[in-house]
């Protein structure tokens, strides 16, 4: 992966057809997705399950990009290993998830991904301050993790209080919950360049039909783009 702040659409698979999976990340890439966005969910951390490190290996083939996973789960520390086995690129843990998120990201960073941490909406962006040199991206949440479709939080101040302490530091703003063509803007606007989307992309498409993922892409992209320099 090389670092660079264009707008990135990671659409999540959690919106896509569970039955199909291969075949849905390979049709979202070809309609123009940057990214692969893949939701695990515990049941613990987040009131929600979904899969894990065995889904990751079945589905890395059918993804040529970046698979960006997203670890909804406490604790994180014992399953690092078995994610970055099966293909991740990035690992992102929430800095909820543990007393330890400082060893959590030189953990992930040492089984060769890159390093992701994770914000709830509740949680300031003061919490990450002393992260940012351990971390390639932090994630922002936009609505309360455990489940897909959630109405979005408006959170602008807190994504440009964390693009101001960032830097020049390589690490991406990652938005994730509530994204679409509304919301995009102001997030790119306050400094986000990553966005994932479930809902939003993957409504009226299949992998039979692909096209409509195209079209929801190329919408969220056009209504983010230029809105930050």
């Amino acid at each position: 992966m090389t670092f660079d702040r264009s707008v990135k659409i990671a659409p999540s698979i959690l919106a896509a057809d569970f039955a199909n999976f291969g075949a849905e990340c390979a049709a979202v890439e070809a309609q123009g997705a940057d990214w692969i966005h893949v939701d695990v969910m515990d049941g613990h951390f987040v009131p929600n399950i979904s899969f894990g490190p065995t889904t990751c290996a079945a589905i890395r083939p059918h993804i040529k990009g970046v698979m960006d996973v997203h670890l909804m789960i406490a604790p994180v520390d014992p399953y690092i290993d078995a994610f970055a086995n099966a293909g991740a690129d990035i690992i992102t843990a929430h800095v909820e998830a543990g007393p330890h998120i400082h060893r959590t990201l030189q953990a992930i960073r040492g089984a060769g991904c890159k390093a992701g941490v994770a914000l709830n909406p509740g949680t300031p962006a003061s919490a990450v301050e002393y992260l940012l040199d351990d971390a390639d991206l932090v994630c922002v949440m936009t609505v309360n993790p455990g489940f897909g479709g959630q109405k979005f939080i408006p959170l602008a101040h807190k994504i440009a209080t964390l693009r101001n302490m960032i830097g020049d530091r390589p690490v991406h703003i990652e938005i994730d919950g509530g994204v679409t063509v509304d919301t995009a803007p102001e997030c790119v606007k306050a400094g986000a360049d990553v966005l994932v989307a479930g809902s939003a992309v993957f409504k009226g498409g299949s992998a039979g039909n692909p096209a409509p993922y195209g079209e929801n892409i190329r919408a969220i992209r056009q209504a983010a783009v230029g809105t930050y320099v």
